[in-house]
């Protein structure tokens, strides 16, 4: 049997698990930290479109503060979240962006003449004395009173992922990539570590420690249709639920996009529509307005995309071979502001559909309808969890000792039944900072106290479980039956559900 002790161990490699990691790392605990990918290859590297933190520093972010970002999470979430969480979160997110910035994320800052796109297409009056230049910048996202959306461009994630493994590393973090946990080690409930699968050999290793954290991200990839990365699988909850003893909250709260790009599902970013691009149907006319007159395409997620499908099934859908879909728009905030500020999003349209979204040449189309050739043809899809691993507010599960979740893969409940744009990315870092202190207190507080014998039966359970699967001879394709539950779950788990449609799902 191969053991591997360490005093805290992380699974997943995104930016929580990473944050999480750097907290118990400078405390001088040993930190290990599993990861499907190269961590720096981790799903958070996707987020383009920034980072809540109410630092109040242009113009149109005048008079933000914590109790704003507050009431606006609150609100966002359909009154369903932990309020003690969200005030945490809100108080700490200007501390835990500014330690990036001291890591070497290059937050875009406010210049001259920074965002004359931006004012022109929202339509506001900013003079040049009201620009503080060389302060961290902010758009604007749905939902939110100020703009407090923080960025690099459209790459936020990346930077932002790039920074945190490298402060990783330099606090001596023990990175394992390409392992696979696929069994929590827990005895007298408590949890001491995993079973985890080289992905690469094969071979089953027992990491044991004083403390676990999952922060394996979200589960997506149940659906048909969705902007997740292929690992988002849900792993970390699934293997929390198996115990029997950890549980799952909110698994029902997921939240759909509106605008994922059409086939192929990659996420243009709320950015997009912050910075002033909007949303036409198949004739080219703006619909957000008539739906949500005050906030148009910058209402909540959950309500931009319900008013999307809402219009399609009114029949001012695009039909395409994949479906219908409707269009969004960047045109209109010009070159110069796409290939700076929305480069990804350009590189994202060019690459998967052939289109540069600042193309501004009209084309008429076989029916005669007229459209900018620029604009991108996009319809929701699933985005993200706000449900997992339920955790008090320390981020541990009060069910489980030993055992904490942060980032998507945890219910720590700052999100409710609808999240933020922007506030999932300040999450990850920001729990990554709070749960990772009240991780490593508890690392340095407890011992290892299970048995070899112990560790060695949920190996020989994990062993006996592969070998099962592998000596099977059932007719039937699993990827097919995998595929027809993506289906089932789209039909009838998706924007909207009906009481029947979830009985026939079940069914």
């Amino acid at each position: 049997m191969n053991v591997i002790y360490c005093d805290s161990l992380v699974i997943g490699g995104g930016l929580a698990g990473l944050r999480a990691a750097i907290a118990t790392g400078e405390k001088g605990l040993s930190t290990i930290v599993l990861s499907l990918i190269p961590v720096k290859r981790s799903h958070s590297a996707a987020a383009q479109g920034g980072m809540q933190a109410s630092l109040g520093n242009s113009k149109m972010s005048e008079g933000d503060n914590e109790d704003v970002h507050f009431a606006d999470t609150v609100k966002g979430s359909d009154w369903g979240c932990d309020q003690d969480v969200a005030r945490m979160f809100a108080q700490t997110a200007p501390k835990a962006i500014r330690e990036l910035a001291g890591w070497g994320v290059p937050w875009t800052r406010i210049t001259r003449g920074e965002r004359s796109a931006i004012i022109n297409a929202q339509k506001t009056t900013i003079t040049e004395k009201d620009e503080v230049h060389g302060l961290i910048h902010s758009r604007d996202f749905g939902g939110t009173k100020k703009w407090r959306t923080c960025y690099t461009a459209d790459a936020t994630g990346h930077t932002m992922l790039f920074a945190v493994a490298n402060e990783a590393l330099k606090h001596n973090v023990d990175i394992h990539d390409r392992k696979e946990a696929i069994a929590l080690i827990h005895a007298n409930n408590r949890c001491y570590g995993a079973i985890v699968r080289d992905l690469v050999t094969g071979e089953l290793i027992a990491y044991v420690s004083k403390g676990t954290l999952i922060a394996t991200g979200g589960y997506g990839r149940v659906y048909k249709h969705t902007t997740n990365a292929v690992v988002c699988e849900g792993i970390g909850a699934a293997i929390a639920l198996e115990t029997g003893v950890a549980q799952l909250g909110n698994m029902e709260a997921v939240q759909f996009h509106p605008t994922p790009i059409v086939p192929s599902g990659i996420l243009l970013t709320e950015g997009c529509r912050g910075d002033g691009g909007i949303l036409r149907d198949v004739d080219g006319y703006r619909f957000m307005p008539d739906y949500e007159p005050e906030k148009k395409e910058l209402a909540s997620r959950d309500v931009v995309s319900r008013r999307i499908m809402e219009h399609i099934r009114a029949g001012k859908g695009v039909k395409s071979p994949y479906g219908e879909h409707v269009w969004l728009d960047i045109s209109i905030l010009g070159r110069e502001h796409i290939e700076k500020n929305l480069r990804d999003v350009q590189e994202i349209c060019e690459i998967f559909n052939g289109i540069d979204p600042a193309d501004t040449e009209v084309i008429t189309d076989e029916q005669g309808r007229k459209r900018g050739k620029g604009w991108a043809p996009i319809l929701p899809m699933q985005h993200y969890s706000m449900g997992g691993i339920k955790t008090k507010a320390t981020g541990e599960s009060p069910t489980l000792a030993g055992l904490f979740s942060a980032g998507e893969a945890a219910c720590w409940d700052m999100h409710g039944f609808n999240r933020l744009g922007g506030n999932s990315v300040a999450e990850t870092v920001v729990a990554g900072m709070i749960v990772g202190e009240y991780f490593a207190e508890y690392c340095q507080g407890h011992d290892v106290d299970i048995n070899t014998h112990d560790i060695q039966k949920f190996v020989d359970k994990e062993q006996n479980y592969m070998k099962s699967l592998l000596e099977k001879e059932g007719k039937f394709n699993v990827f097919e039956i995998k595929n027809k539950m993506k289906d089932v779950m789209w039909e009838h788990c998706a924007i909207f559900r009906t009481g029947e449609g979830l009985a026939k799902a079940v069914k």
